[in-house]
Formats: C-alpha cells, sequence, structure tokens
C-alpha cells in the first residue's frame, strides 16, 4: 500500500485545502497520474499517484483543511481486480455495525461536527457543579468549570470575534458564554446587575443568519481558494501599518515612444511592447532609491532587498495571483515584456510552479485593463509596497500658462508604514513619475 502525501507547498505555506478528488476509490490509477487537487492561498497542487495500482482510501474529504506532510489515501499497487470488488460493496465492512450500538465509536464525526454546532456540551457543565470553580481562583468562581484558568474551551473561543477572544485570554473565562449559560451563578448573586457583570449578547450566528436570507437572493459557498485568499488579505491588514499615497503621471512621452517604436520592438524581439515594462523600470529605479519599499519585517528586523524580484498581478479563471518576475535588474524592455508574457500563460494555463510564486520583494498591479480610475491596492504580504496602475484618461492639464489636453494615469503605491515613512513613500511615486514623463532618464539610468 502506497500513501498519498500532502507534499511540499512552498514558502511559508503549511496547510492547504483538498479541492476534490480526481480518481474515487475503487478507480484504477497510472504511476505519476493525479488523484487528487489541493488549493492554497496562491496555486492548485495536483498530488500523482506513486505506484500503478487502485484507489484504496480518502482519508481526507474535499473541503477538508490538511497540512504538509499529512497521509490523505492510499493506492494499493496491482490489478484493478484486487480492489475493485470491495468498492462495489460498501456494506461489507464489519465495523460500523457495533458502532450503532456504541455511541464512542462516533466520536471522530461529532468532534468535526461540533465545531459548527451551538456548543451543546457546555450545558451541562455549566448547570453542574460551579463551586469547585472556585478552587482555582475565587474571582471566576461564577464562570463554568472548563473554561477558568488556562483551560479555555477551545471550540468556544474559536465562535468569538477576535477582541472577544484577547478579552476571554485576559480574564481567563469566556465572557459571553460564562452569562448566557451560567444564569443559575449570576442568579445566587442578585446584588450584581447583570447588564453589569456581562458584555452585550453575541449576534446571531452565521447559520441564523443564512436562514434568514432572502429568498430571491443566490446563496454560493465561497471556494477553498477563495477563503485562503481572504484569509491572507486579513492577516496584511492586521499584521501590518497599510496606507496608500496618489500621484498622477502624464504619459505622453511614454505612449509616443512606444507608437514610435513598436512594430519594429515586436519585430525584432517577438513581443509586443507594452506599459508593464516601463512601470516594472521605473519602480526598480525607484526602489533603489528608496530600499524600505523593497523590503520585508521579519520580528524586529528589516530586511532590505538588495534584489529586485517584482510580483506582477495577474486574473486568471480561478481568481488573481501573482508570479514573480525574476532579477528585473538584469532584464532589457524585450526580457520583462517576455518574462511577463510567459508568467501569463503559465498562470491562465494552470502551470505556475510554486517557485514562480515565492520570493516577491515587490508587486505591480494593472486596475486599468479593467478600467479603474483610482484604487488602494492591498499589500501582498509580507512585501512592504504595491504599485497600483490605472486607466489612461485624455484629461485638461495646465502646462506653462497653457491649458492642454494629456493622456493621464493615476498611479496609487500602498505601504508599511513601519518601514516607510510619509516622505519616502511620496518620494517614491514622484521618482516613479518623473521617470515615466522623460522615459529616456531610464535608458541613461539618472
Amino acid at each position: 500500500m502506497a500513501d498519498l502525501v500532502v507534499p511540499p507547498l512552498g514558502e511559508s505555506i503549511t496547510e492547504a485545502v483538498v479541492a476534490s478528488w480526481l480518481k474515487q476509490v475503487g478507480d484504477a490509477v497510472a504511476a505519476d497520474e493525479p488523484v487528487v487537487e489541493l488549493e492554497t492561498d496562491k496555486i492548485t497542487v495536483q498530488v500523482p499517484s506513486p505506484v500503478s495500482g487502485v484507489l484504496a482510501e480518502q482519508k481526507a474529504k474535499t473541503g477538508e483543511t490538511v497540512k504538509v506532510a499529512d497521509v490523505i489515501g492510499s493506492v494499493e499497487a496491482g490489478t484493478q481486480a484486487k480492489v475493485l470488488p470491495s468498492a462495489h460493496q460498501p456494506a461489507q465492512p464489519s465495523a460500523p455495525a457495533p458502532a450503532a450500538a456504541v455511541p464512542v465509536a462516533a466520536a471522530p464525526e461529532v468532534t468535526a461536527w461540533a465545531v459548527t454546532q451551538p456548543l451543546p456540551i457546555l450545558m451541562p457543565q455549566a448547570q453542574s457543579q460551579p463551586q469547585p470553580a472556585g478552587a482555582a481562583g475565587t474571582t471566576v468562581a461564577s464562570a463554568p468549570d472548563t473554561l477558568n484558568g488556562g483551560s479555555l474551551d477551545k471550540t468556544a473561543l474559536l465562535r468569538l470575534t477576535p477582541s472577544q477572544r484577547v478579552q476571554a485570554r485576559e480574564i481567563g473565562t469566556i465572557p459571553q458564554k460564562a452569562a448566557v449559560q451560567a444564569s443559575p451563578a449570576a442568579q445566587a448573586s442578585p446584588a450584581a446587575p447583570a447588564a453589569q457583570a456581562s458584555p452585550a449578547a453575541p449576534g446571531p450566528s452565521v447559520d441564523d443568519r443564512l436562514a434568514h436570507v432572502d429568498p430571491r437572493d443566490e446563496i454560493v459557498a465561497m471556494s477553498p481558494l477563495r477563503k485562503r485568499v481572504a484569509e491572507r488579505l486579513v492577516q496584511a491588514q492586521h499584521e501590518s501599518a497599510s496606507l496608500t499615497t496618489f500621484n498622477e503621471v502624464d504619459m505622453t512621452q511614454v505612449m509616443e515612444l512606444r507608437g514610435k517604436y513598436k512594430d519594429s520592438f515586436e519585430k525584432t524581439h517577438g513581443v509586443k511592447l507594452g506599459f508593464m515594462s516601463f512601470f516594472v523600470k521605473a519602480c526598480m529605479a525607484a526602489c533603489k532609491a528608496f530600499p524600505g519599499v523593497n523590503a520585508e519585517v521579519i520580528g524586529g528586523s528589516i530586511v532590505y532587498k538588495k534584489h529586485y524580484d517584482f510580483g506582477i498581478a495577474v486574473s486568471t479563471p480561478r481568481g488573481l495571483v501573482v508570479p514573480v518576475l525574476r532579477d528585473c535588474a538584469a532584464l532589457s524592455f524585450a526580457g520583462i515584456e517576455n518574462g511577463i508574457l510567459a508568467l501569463a500563460d503559465k498562470a491562465r494555463s494552470g502551470k505556475l510552479a510554486l517557485a514562480d510564486l515565492s520570493g516577491g520583494t515587490f508587486s505591480i498591479t494593472n486596475g486599468g485593463i479593467y478600467g479603474s480610475m483610482m484604487s488602494t491596492p492591498l499589500l501582498n504580504y509580507p512585501q512592504t509596497g504595491i504599485l497600483g496602475m490605472h486607466n489612461i484618461v485624455k484629461r485638461a492639464v495646465v502646462i506653462g500658462d497653457d491649458i492642454k489636453i494629456r493622456p493621464m494615469m493615476y498611479v496609487a503605491l500602498s505601504y508599511d508604514h513601519r518601514v516607510v515613512d510619509g516622505r519616502e513613500a511620496v518620494s517614491f511615486l514622484v521618482a516613479v513619475k518623473d521617470r515615466l514623463e522623460a522615459p529616456e532618464r531610464m535608458l541613461v539610468e539618472v
């Protein structure tokens, strides 16, 4: 029997979600044939069968979170006939029969179910003997036994908001649950007003809110990838001090240069001359001048990156990914355009490798291709800077004493204020603006 093991998933990724099983129990599989598909917040990974044979077991269900090195299934080597009979006879195993008579056998399933239920196991504990809790500390005698001291109920904690969890850890109890479920103890001390003894009751649960959705509306479960992306975006908001500053760029010179040479550029290099190569060159020069934007915070230290590996946001049918263009300082305009094109093709065809997504030092996203005029891009944690490009619109601008129509673009820089001060962030954008409005500066590197 050969195990299906969750492979290493790349930099800082320790878990994944089982997106789908490509083979079912009893199905024949060939060596190196994909059996199960895992999703992370960055890419989708297919786990191949290590041997030829049949899929004997699925230990992880679709939607379940698994960790690196977990065994999620097994393949029995050999011919298909060895396993197919058991696949067609689901009633053959005898173990489930006594499990019906012995409720304890169902404990593994109850554990998973209890996470989504309204904590029924806390009721008998709260109604049992609240007095022994005083032995651990008289200040929390009115709380349920299992919630005192350092033994906070993990399931109860997960049902609280982040601020409520902090409060629970500080006082050693679950405030909301203690107030609701330890009502007999609260009644024993009528002198303390109920409104002052406990915080406000929590709002309705997710299940309750979904049950009251307007029937005209449609409920669609978030995909595992979307959930993970949401978690990482919230993490970036919580663990960094993110701010955004804006500026506008007159794209006249870049558009004229591009229009003049785009045909000969494509004929010579086999790729179109786009705007992204100009922005990559301008941002790289600005990162050299203001290294805090090309950095990372690790604990109490700041790591200033001396290499320039830029993440380029690409939209795919499965969601947004940010593959990394390596060593931008060594690339020509043609090298940048070819590199971005190759990454975009791999992203949209689902062929990105983990190495394509790891180790970025700065990111660029272009909402302008969708018509965005202005936005505040979110940091690609743990990076400290991301540039947002937007659409190009002809606007009236004052040049000297004249009013002229020019193609203008708003640009935005989101930055981590723990590393980058406002002066540096504004100066970074001005440096980008200056080079785009006079692109010859990038050719002579001034």
